[in-house]
């Protein structure tokens, strides 16, 4: 699995319909924050590792009305008490 964010500029007044669209209507997006600064939105999105994720954004995100902008967010590393945040090696 792949997980990413994207950052989302909305039409001025859209900000409530596109967060509600993106929950509603798009299964991978289980998760959508409001925020301050350039972008009105950030949406997280979980997909196989196999999905292209340049094309998700295209065909599921760009497409909502009301979104003027996004900007892509990829993940590489989860740093959780359980894996990922020490080194390994002497710990």
């Amino acid at each position: 699995m792949r997980t990413f964010y994207v950052q989302i500029k909305c039409e001025l007044g859209k900000v409530y319909d596109v967060a509600s669209s993106l929950v509603d209507d798009i299964e991978e997006s289980p998760t959508v924050y409001s925020t301050s600064g350039e972008f009105d939105l950030i949406a997280q999105f979980t997909v196989s590792a196999s999905d292209d994720i340049g094309r998700f954004v295209n065909d599921k995100v760009q497409c909502v009305k009301g979104i003027a902008n996004t900007k892509t967010i990829i993940c590489f590393n989860a740093f959780t008490k359980d894996s990922g945040y020490k080194d390994d090696v002497g710990t």
